[in-house]
């Protein structure tokens, strides 16, 4: 099997377009490739496409690449342009030297709620990006001996167009993509990335003064939040499979309360202390429903058709036609809340096993505040399977 490639962020592509248009405005030479180290150490090297050179400024552009990632901004064009700029239009950088500023343009988003990188009204060009287009700014400028004020602005063509298939609009990032990346690397199918987009979404919840984090895996429960209980899909964030880091990351920013909704599907594996739901890492949802049958009086031959089905819609059927559907789930929803305070517990820096106490008041003894976890489990057929207790109570707060 072919290893996967790795590509490059949209902040190494800015970094390099403004280098190579950096060195042709202080030489007057044309760039047909160039060359940066990330802050990961891998060099990134790449063709310059698109450039012109004037006498107060030069622009060119690189062709984005994540490599075998799925990224929607693969193949985008990232410009930069420099221009010599009067020193009062500049910001001192961090060393001694040439005063250096840096603009989005066309394509590039603006910030418009707190909680990112960036502050509202400015642009989305993350702080480890605009510390690489310093960086190599200030080394092309000790080359050149040139100590004076450079504006660079980071334009995307069809940026916006591009910005409408990722989270920008749930972040409330208008008018373009983001120019991002930590490493200046992109590794294909990175979970650190979702797990990374989580954390994102839920400090800008927690900025906004939010004390109830609403949780989905995906759509599904989403859709149930709005449709069921109008919660507005802008509150909620999607923690796909990692169920289990999202409470950490909950605990750690200090909300109060958290709700998860979702498809029984994912949910169920919860009850078994599953806190990553992803196929590969574990699969007992038969087993998990088979019990709490057992638990309502099931017979074998009953309990094995349950164990025989593929999906967890298939068994829920079985139970629904047996009578046994909400008694059963109910059982399955208090190993679930146990389980996820549990986390609560261990995340707060009490485990509820040592202590043997509820997960609350593990809580209140790991840290100062106790997270209130809710959780409500439904199904597309059979609607509404079961809730933890102050479910409703919770929402009702809310509204």
């Amino acid at each position: 099997m072919r290893e996967l490639r790795n590509g490059f962020t949209t902040g190494s592509c800015a970094a390099a377009a403004a280098k190579a248009a950096c060195l042709m405005l202080l030489t007057g030479n044309k760039r047909d490739s160039i060359s940066i180290v990330t802050p990961k150490g891998l060099i990134f090297d790449t063709e310059i496409l698109d450039s012109s050179v004037s006498e107060s400024s030069a622009k060119c552009a690189v062709r984005k690449d994540g490599g075998d990632d799925p990224d929607v901004t693969t193949g985008a064009l990232v410009y930069a342009e420099v221009a010599y700029a009067e020193p009062a239009c500049a910001e001192p950088s961090e060393q001694s030297g040439p005063h250096i500023v840096i603009f989005g343009g066309e394509g590039v988003g603006r910030v418009t709620r707190p909680g990112l990188d960036q502050p509202p009204g400015e642009y989305a060009i993350n702080s480890v990006p605009r510390r690489m287009i310093r960086d190599e700014l200030l080394e092309v400028c000790g080359l050149c001996d040139y100590r004076g004020s450079l504006a660079v602005t980071i334009s995307v063509p069809g940026g916006a167009e591009i910005a409408k298939k990722t989270f920008n609009p749930r972040l409330g990032i208008e008018g373009g993509i983001s120019i991002i990346g930590t490493s200046g690397v992109v590794e294909p199918m990175s979970e650190q990335a979702i797990i990374d987009t989580i954390k994102v979404e839920l400090r800008q919840k927690r900025a906004e003064g939010n004390s109830t984090a609403f949780i989905s895996p995906g759509n599904y429960g989403l859709d149930h939040m709005r449709d069921s209980y109008g919660i507005d899909l802008d509150q909620s964030v999607k923690c796909s499979n990692f169920i289990g880091d999202t409470i950490d990351m909950v605990v750690s920013m200090g909300f109060d309360n958290m709700l998860l909704t979702g498809h029984a599907g994912k949910l169920v594996k919860i009850a078994g202390g599953i806190m990553n739901t992803h196929s590969r890492m574990a699969d007992c949802r038969m087993e998990i429903i088979a019990a709490a049958a057992a638990r309502e009086g099931a017979d074998t031959a009953f309990l094995n058709s349950i164990l025989d089905c593929l999906t967890t819609d298939e068994a829920f059927s079985l139970l629904d036609e047996r009578g046994m559907l909400h008694a059963v789930c109910e059982r399955i929803m208090e190993r679930i809340a146990a389980n996820l305070e549990k986390r609560a517990a261990r995340a707060a820096g009490t485990d509820i096993t040592d202590a043997g106490l509820s997960g609350a008041d593990c809580c209140r003894r790991g840290s100062s505040k106790a997270l209130r976890i809710e959780c409500i489990m439904y199904t597309k057929e059979h609607g509404q399977l079961a809730a933890t207790k102050g479910a409703a109570q919770l929402l009702a707060e809310v509204k």
